[in-house]
């Protein structure tokens, strides 16, 4: 028997959100010119649509506009869309496949970032979710498979598995990659990303593996013909992730090791970026009652693992050594005024500049090694 009109439109849900933030820096700059007296530079609007025609079948999609410096305008763009297909469904396991424009699996955060009210903070730990390089981090064309099992006693597991091809059209992306003084353009190459996800009964404990074989080649511009040759990256990051969970507290660790090659560019500059970056931080959230929550985190960013403190690559570059790493004391506080209206205050300490966004620092020289970083957000869903 077909589906009425009603069953369909029964088996739609249509939800959104939005959010806008108050930002100021001491020194340098973070979404927008915010170190002369702040600024409202960070806006996040979302609508995304679920639509289950059949049992089995799945279809999701979100627009989203986000206001975040220079590389962030407000234009709308397709977030996520993709078709989900259950190929085996019985009792507590099930196996599927999925394609379309997904999220990224990895760490905690990632497949729901975008949304205010599932994130611990107004900022992620940029060690390890990036903003300035976001939108290849957030999603891509992909196709996935996932395997799902579930056990009273022992607890769940699920796993997932892409071939992706990765998105990196954006400037910030580009200049982050390979610098302002290439011209050219990134393309996409046939990439991986996979995820394993364990959790105990109840969550208490979550644990995850993530792995991405991230490739994307490079093609000279007109002025560069003849002096710069086409060259690839390859980013292949790890990320060990563990939680525990009680009434009141969510105790947070994730670590990542990440390999960065670059070849045939023949270019000095690029050359020398052959080597293994690292990241960890470790967050602490407490619940007061369901209204008020606290935060405090301590995340780590290196470059180089090999050059922690960015000597090297100052000696080598002229550039600062700070530019190099980031370490960031955190404190944050969080009141959902309503389930669905929630406002959120957050200080940063910040000894380093290694994950400032080049388009809105565009002259590492001129940025500050230590400096303070204040947010408020009021954010609403419906």
């Amino acid at each position: 028997m077909w589906p009425t009109a009603k069953d369909l439109l029964d088996n739609l849900q249509i939800q959104g959100f939005a959010s806008q933030a108050f930002m100021a820096t001491s020194d340098n700059d973070v979404f927008g010119n915010t170190d002369e007296g702040g600024g409202f530079g960070f806006t996040e609007l979302g609508l995304n649509a679920l639509f289950s025609p059949h049992s089995r079948l799945q279809l999701s999609a979100q627009m989203l506009s986000r206001r975040a410096g220079k590389d962030n305008t407000g234009v709308p763009r397709l977030d996520f869309a993709f078709l989900d297909y259950r190929l085996y469904s019985h009792e507590a396991n099930q196996f599927g496949i999925r394609f379309g424009r997904l999220k990224n699996p990895f760490g905690f955060y990632n497949d729901t970032r975008d949304v205010p009210f599932t994130r611990p903070s107004i900022l992620l730990p940029q060690s390890i979710y990036f903003d300035r390089t976001r939108n290849v981090g957030l999603s891509s064309d992909s196709i996935q498979f996932y395997g799902e099992t579930s056990n009273a006693k022992w607890g769940d597991f699920a796993i997932q598995f892409g071939i992706i091809r990765p998105i990196v059209d954006d400037r910030d992306t580009e200049i982050s990659l390979l610098g302002p003084r290439l011209t050219g353009n990134l393309s996409p190459d046939v990439s991986l990303i996979g995820r394993g996800l364990f959790e105990t009964p109840g969550k208490r404990f979550r644990l995850a593996v993530s792995g991405i074989w991230f490739n994307a080649d490079y093609k000279p511009g007109v002025k560069e013909a003849g002096l710069i040759n086409p060259g690839s990256i390859e980013f292949s990051p790890i990320y060990v992730s563990a939680q525990y969970n009680t009434e009141r507290w969510t105790l947070t660790s994730e670590y990542a090791l990440r390999k960065f090659r670059y070849t045939d560019f023949d270019v000095t500059d690029l050359d020398i970026l052959d080597f293994y970056g690292e990241s960890f931080y470790f967050q602490g959230e407490y619940r007061f009652n369901h209204k008020w929550e606290a935060l405090i985190r301590y995340d780590v960013l290196y470059t180089d693992r090999s050059d922690r403190d960015g000597s090297e690559f100052a000696a080598l570059r002229g550039k600062p050594a700070h530019s190099r790493f980031a370490k960031d004391l955190t404190v944050g506080l969080r009141w959902n005024i309503t389930p669905r209206i929630m406002a959120r205050l957050e200080y940063h300490r910040i000894n380093g500049t290694a994950w400032l966004a080049p388009l809105d620092n565009p002259d590492a020289s001129m940025t500050s090694k230590n400096w303070n970083l204040f947010a408020a957000q009021l954010s609403f869903r419906f």
